[in-house]
This record gives structure tokens, sequence and C-alpha cells, in this order.
């Protein structure tokens, strides 16, 4: 049920940012909601928490937020607010963003990697991705630890595999699938 909830109001921020050519800001304004939501429990705690009252997360969440959105994302956040929603917050900003890009053409590429991609290598992959593909593109960083090394590149059905754990795998693999002959 909160999906389609979360799907409705992403719709309507779009079409209301659409038709005051907001559209590209208040993206960034939901791709920071959800990066900051995502990167503090707490607050992600706070906002589905029913014990705290709905005035305090929407002061809590204008204090983090307050002078770094766009007036629509702000009022996207009261009217949550109003109707006790702020627990979709999270997923309000996922469904923007998905529903941004497709609306732009805009492909979503997922690169795993051992640790957090630094502003200039996502800048270099997202030239990359665009000269082979030829479409606009944004990043997702997804970490993962156990890659040990290098990354995983995944744009829509597509998935090119350039990491260590990978190398080691195929190597293993190699060992087992070789006959050994023994000198005795």
């Amino acid at each position: 049920m909160s999906t389609r909830a979360a799907l409705r109001y992403a719709k309507a921020i779009l079409n209301l940012a659409e038709d005051n050519k907001s559209e590209d800001a208040v993206n960034a304004d939901m791709q920071l909601i959800a990066a900051t939501i995502a990167e503090s429990q707490d607050l992600e705690v706070m906002l589905k928490s029913p014990i705290v009252k709905t005035s305090e997360k929407v002061n809590a969440l204008e204090g983090i937020f307050g002078k770094q959105i766009n007036s629509y994302s702000l009022g996207l956040i009261k009217l949550l607010g109003e109707k006790r929603r702020l627990d979709i917050l999270a997923l309000v900003s996922k469904s923007y963003q998905t529903i941004y890009n497709h609306s732009k053409s805009i492909k979503v590429a997922q690169v795993t990697t051992a640790v957090p991609l630094t502003k200039a290598l996502e800048s270099k992959v997202v030239d990359k991705i665009k000269e082979l593909t030829g479409s606009a593109t944004s990043i997702e960083n997804i970490i993962n630890p156990e890659i040990i090394g290098g990354f995983v590149l995944r744009i829509g059905d597509i998935q090119y595999d350039a990491s260590v754990s990978r190398s080691l795998t195929l190597l293993e693999r190699s060992f087992d699938n070789s006959q050994f002959i023994s000198k005795n």
C-alpha cells in the first residue's frame, strides 16, 4: 500500500515541478533526501516512529534540509506531515527519481564497488557510460566489500563484472578443471 501512495506523491510533485520548470532541482533534492535517510538509521527510525509527534518530525526535517532544498520539496515534506505519511518520505524520493529518470530517458547504472566512488571517479564513469551507450546516465553506487576490488557495472540487462572476487572465482574454476600430472 505505501508503495502506491509513494508513487502517487512522487508523480504529483514531479507534475508540479515540471509545471514550474523545477524538476531538475527537485530531483537533486530527492537524491539528497534519499541519501540522507539511507545514511542515518536514527532519522529513518524517527520518521517511522509512532511515538514521535508529526510536528517534531517536520521540524527535524526542516532543520536538516530547510536551507538546502527547493520550496516544492519542502512543501512535500509539510504535506506528508499533514497527512501523517512521513514514514514513506524515503520511498517517495526514490519513486520520484525513478519516474524522473524515465521521463528524461536517463538510464541508471549500478556500479558496485568495495569502497565508495569518489566524485572524480564517478564523473569519469558517467562520461564513459555516456560514450558507450549514447544516452544520459546516472549512477547508483552500491558498496559491497565482498567483491574485494574492481567493480561490477550493470545497466539494464547488461552486466560487466571486473571484480577481483570474480577473477579469483574464475582462477579457482580453472584449477578445478585442469588435470595435473603427478610425478611419482
